[in-house]
């Protein structure tokens, strides 16, 4: 068995060559961002890396531990920066800035070394508060989403279901309106829910039409719902494969009020609303991969030039240096399809086509790089001392979660007109 004194040494230079590579690397990867980014976004990124370095990743490994992180603290730290509102309204505490800012800031949290911590981060900027600020009311960004982008107020986003979480258009959840009042109870069940148990607020897809007379697509709507209100409880934390630091929930609503001014936009148009908010959330996982995938080839790659087999370092094998080439270039196909997509949404494109298959490449990519690199870690790969077993566990949610690669892969033959009328 390997001693604890050189577990303890592999994961300082773990840490130690990840962080060289934030500033050093002169690799591919690093000529497609220098092209991609302004010195401006570049000099965000590394505003963001140092935040991590210093107040995130020396408790990263506590928290996966504890099955949880701090994350109104956490929040905090990054809401003081402006970093959880990069491309959101001025007057609700963002900074204004276009969303390849926010790209950027995204590709950088990738340097947690906890993927769960990150997630929690990516659903408070990416997937709870895009609607919240493009349509919501007055009242409601101030309400909610200016304290959440100062980093005082936690977000989830309620979608998934028991019954089912990427088949959107047949949720149960029901948001009626009471009658002689003007509020709405709502009764259901939240699944698979990111920051559940310790958020202050859920934008719940809910349907307000009841009637049967219209479509599913326009009978159902986003809600504000603040999580102290009574009738919302937080009936479990689910245990999981991976993203262990990250708290996910089974949410029930039982006759909770909440006013009908709490509907994000217009009422009807919820399903709407958060097609567009599941374009951000899926170039939000594509950027998010991208350095954690980075960084475990790079490690592999330091780690077989360094361990001897048969007289010659691992590194040596064709197979070895061949394989992680190929993972390499399809790593770096996969960060320039992702700024091709940005570049057509800020020229106000339809990224749908281009975010579902950067989804679905992400996904299956994420699978190729940890199971090809935890294999040339050999018996290490197999410990929970390294990186790579950690991504191991942890990505394998990236063909799951957010639409699974089956639903990604229907979006895109429905896009190029092949797939049966009937399905």
């Amino acid at each position: 068995m390997i001693g604890n004194h050189k577990i303890r040494m592999l994961t300082k230079f773990q840490r130690a060559s990840s962080l060289k590579n934030i500033f050093c690397r002169h690799s591919s990867s690093s000529i497609l961002a220098k092209n991609f980014y302004n010195e401006d976004q570049l000099e965000l990124q590394k505003t963001a890396i140092r935040l991590i370095e210093k107040e995130i990743n020396p408790y990263a490994d506590e928290w996966e531990k504890n099955k949880s992180f701090p994350a109104k603290e956490v929040f905090k730290k990054f809401g003081q920066l402006g970093l959880l509102g990069i491309n959101k309204p001025i007057e609700y505490s963002g900074l204004g800035l276009d969303y390849k800012y926010q790209l950027a800031f995204l590709e950088a949290a990738g340097y947690i070394r906890s993927s769960g911590v990150a997630m929690g981060i990516g659903v408070q900027t990416d997937c709870a508060t895009p609607a919240l600020a493009r349509f919501g009311s007055h009242e409601l960004k101030k309400d909610f989403l200016k304290p959440a982008l100062e980093g005082d107020m936690v977000g989830c986003i309620g979608v998934s279901e028991p019954g089912g979480g990427s088949d959107v258009a047949n949720i149960k959840t029901k948001a009626v309106k009471k009658k002689g009042s003007d509020d709405l109870i709502i009764n259901g069940q939240k699944m698979w829910i990111t920051n559940s148990l310790q958020a202050d607020w859920m934008c719940l897809l809910a349907n307000t039409d009841t009637s049967g007379e219209k479509k599913a697509h326009n009978r159902m709507s986003l809600i504000m719902v603040p999580m102290d209100t009574k009738g919302v409880i937080k009936a479990k934390k689910i245990d999981k494969m991976g993203m262990h630091a990250s708290d996910t929930g089974l949410i029930f609503f039982e006759d909770v009020h909440v006013p009908s001014s709490y509907i994000i936009g217009e009422e009807g148009l919820g399903f709407t609303y958060q097609m567009l908010q599941f374009q951000e959330e899926r170039l939000a996982a594509a950027a998010g991969a991208l350095i954690p995938l980075q960084v475990v080839i790079d490690e592999t790659i330091q780690y077989t030039k360094s361990r001897m087999a048969f007289g010659k370092p691992l590194l040596d094998n064709q197979y070895m240096h061949f394989r992680l080439a190929e993972l390499q270039t399809e790593l770096d196909l996969v960060r320039s399809m992702l700024y091709m997509a940005a570049n057509a949404m800020l020229e106000g494109h339809n990224v749908t086509l281009l975010a579902s298959m950067l989804k679905l490449k992400t996904g299956r990519l994420a699978r190729e790089v940890t199971d090809s690199c935890l294999q040339f870690w050999g018996g290490m790969g197999f410990t929970n001392e390294v990186y790579v077993s950690r991504l191991y566990r942890d990505l394998r949610l990236w063909s799951i979660g957010g639409g699974a690669d089956e639903v990604m892969l229907g979006i895109i033959s429905k896009m190029m007109g092949i797939r049966p009328s009937g399905n």
